[in-house]
Parts: structure tokens; C-alpha cells; sequence
């Protein structure tokens, strides 16, 4: 039976995903003890990943879209140009779910590269992308999720699948999972539902005093993304426009191959 009182230690490796099939499935707004308990453990093993990132620190942040400006003063043609300064931070009141944040409670989503901020936002081959560059205002508190990026979090044989590892171990591969759910590229399909974990985890570091969350960017090798919850805590300081040219993809299975054995309409 579940109890009230938290364990030192995750009691599974695979405590990330119980967690959030529980909050996308089942509950979400009043949680069971057990979920408790998982967030208290989250809460306590965070101790060790939290960092702080200076003031003065710089960061970009991309947004799909452009502004007009005229091209020259002689005539009345415009051509495109980046967002203006108000346009590259979310508008209060009106954000949409991201990993981070619910609908209506903004955040700052910013990379460590230019590159990384504008495959974050998804964007086509010819679209345009209003790239700033922010600076932050004083030395901020994060946690930082991105350790275990590129160690394998799970087990592959049923052998292994069944029988726990070390807590050491068995926190890693949470801590993995939690950083691959933050990472995890946003779609416009996305069900709400599917942000609800990690929105959790993150009002839970919000509301102990941790003023963001580090992770691992799935552009390039060495970007990562931090998500602020405070919009005001980096301004803006240079701005510009882009345009993709090219787009690379690569594909790994996920999954084997069925296969068709009897003939169509058998």
C-alpha cells in the first residue's frame, strides 16, 4: 500500500514513467500519495543538479515569423526584417502549453547556440526566424537535467527489465528519462496531456525558489535549452532574421517490422 512518506531513494528505475502515465492518464489536479512521493524524491535528488548560471550570461531565443521595414527612404516597399523587441519574449497572459509552462503562465525558452534556438522552433525550408540574443539579469538558480543525456536510461532484456538496479543507478536513469520528457521536440499535434509531466516537475522546482530548467537540446551535439520562469529574468540585447535554406534529417528504427502473412482479404 502507498503511504504518505516519501522514500530517500527512487523505488524504480522506471519511476519517471509511472509517474507520468499516472498525471496524463489518470489524475492530474489532485495527485496520489505515490505520485507524492515521487515529486518529494524528484524535489530532494535536485539538490545535487542544481547550478547557477551568472548574471551577464548569453543566451538566444528563436521565433518563427518576421517584421517589415521599409527598404529604403525613397520608396514605400518593404521587405522582411526580425521580430521587434516586445514580439521576442511571450506575452503575458497569452502563452501556449510548452514543457515548461501551462497555457496563460509564461516562460523564457532560450539555447546555448543560435543554431540549436532555431531548430527548436521547428521551422521550414523558406520560412524566416526572428533570432535574438539575451543577456541575463542577475545570477539564476537552475536545475539541470542534461547529465545523463547520453546514457542509456532503460534495460533491453526482460532479464534485466524486471529486476531493479542500484537507487545510484536506478536515479540516473530517472533523471534521464526527466530530461529526454524536457527535451523532447514540441508539435502542433501535441495533446495537452503530453506536457502535463514535465509542467509538473517544473511548478514543482518553480514554488522552491529554483528559477529554471536546464536540458538537452535533440538539435546538435552540443546544445542545451533553459527554460526560465521568470520572462523578466534576461533581456534582449541584439536582434536578427534568417531564412532556412536546407534541412537535414536522420532516422533510427523505433520499433521492428510486421510482416503480412496471409494474402489481402483473407
Amino acid at each position: 500500500m502507498p503511504t504518505d512518506t516519501p522514500s530517500p531513494d527512487f523505488p524504480s528505475w522506471r519511476s519517471y514513467w509511472n509517474f507520468a502515465r499516472s498525471v496524463s492518464r489518470e489524475y492530474r489536479y489532485i495527485r496520489s500519495p505515490k505520485d507524492e512521493a515521487f515529486l518529494a524524491t524528484v524535489l530532494a535528488s535536485s539538490e545535487a543538479r542544481r547550478i547557477e548560471i551568472p548574471k551577464g550570461r548569453l543566451f538566444w531565443r528563436a521565433q518563427v515569423g518576421h517584421d517589415w521595414r521599409p527598404m529604403n527612404s525613397d520608396t514605400d516597399e518593404e521587405i522582411p526584417c526580425a521580430y521587434p523587441r516586445n514580439r521576442m519574449k511571450p506575452l503575458s497572459g497569452r502563452a501556449t502549453d510548452g514543457r515548461a509552462n501551462p497555457r496563460g503562465i509564461p516562460c523564457l525558452y532560450l539555447a546555448t547556440s543560435k543554431e540549436a534556438a532555431m531548430s527548436e522552433v521547428r521551422p521550414w525550408i523558406g520560412a524566416y526566424v526572428s533570432v535574438g540574443q539575451f543577456r541575463t539579469r542577475r545570477a539564476l538558480t537552475v536545475v539541470d537535467c542534461a547529465r545523463q543525456h547520453n546514457e542509456r536510461p532503460f534495460f533491453f532484456d526482460m532479464e534485466d527489465y524486471n529486476r531493479e538496479p542500484s537507487p545510484e543507478k536506478r536515479s540516473q536513469a530517472v533523471w534521464a528519462h526527466i530530461d529526454r520528457a524536457f527535451a523532447e521536440p514540441m508539435t502542433r499535434s501535441d495533446d495537452q496531456a503530453d506536457y502535463a509531466p514535465t509542467q509538473i516537475l517544473a511548478e514543482l522546482f518553480k514554488k522552491a525558489g529554483i528559477e529554471g530548467v536546464v536540458y538537452k537540446s535533440n538539435f546538435g551535439d552540443d546544445g542545451f535549452n533553459i527554460a526560465l520562469f521568470d520572462p523578466e529574468a534576461a533581456d534582449l540585447v541584439n536582434c536578427g532574421l534568417f531564412e532556412v535554406k536546407t534541412m537535414q534529417l536522420t532516422f533510427s528504427e523505433a520499433d521492428q517490422f510486421y510482416f503480412i502473412t496471409e494474402p489481402p482479404g483473407a
